[in-house]
């Protein structure tokens, strides 16, 4: 078994059918063990016999669409991933705050990820947000990484927990 993240675009728990425990359902009907969701954006963690990501990302997409009438874009990654980004890094010495935003934003092209520091006392998050868009196209989702910190903690033992 492998243990991975669905990282979901667009979610937000005021509609109900994103909440928590709808999609926590979703990915227990679908066959997915350690159904675990990780703060209310769309994060959720299982684990799965299958090794092929994209796979996984279609199967999880069509699931919600038929399940929950949800069309959003879904990004797979492993625990080995995910553990991979925290050993590189990327953020080494700077700080989130009010003032700066560490931002990790997940693609399904190539860069897989992209890393950016968004200074807030220079702009909007909504500005920012339209600037990756308009680079990287609408299918991508974007975390802090705080938030990518604590889904891996979520995972299991990890580079993340021992920091």
């Amino acid at each position: 078994m492998t243990t991975y993240t669905a990282f979901i675009r667009g979610i937000g728990p005021t509609n109900p059918n994103m909440r928590n425990e709808k999609l926590r359902g979703v990915f227990e009907k679908l066959g997915f063990e350690d159904v675990k969701t990780v703060i209310s954006s769309g994060n959720v963690v299982f684990s799965s016999k299958s090794k092929n990501v994209g796979k996984l990302e279609n199967i999880i997409e069509k699931a919600l669409t038929l399940r929950l009438g949800l069309e959003n874009a879904v990004f797979v990654r492993s625990k080995d991933e995910l553990d991979g980004l925290i050993r590189c890094d990327p953020f080494k010495g700077k700080e989130h705050g009010r003032k700066s935003y560490l931002i990790v934003t997940f693609t399904k092209g190539k860069p897989q990820e992209i890393f950016n520091v968004l200074d807030t006392t220079k702009g909007k998050t909504v500005d920012f947000m339209a600037k990756l868009e308009k680079e990287h196209g609408k299918v991508i989702t974007t975390r802090t990484w705080q938030t990518v910190k604590r889904i891996v903690e979520k995972m299991g033992t990890s580079t993340a927990t021992r920091r």
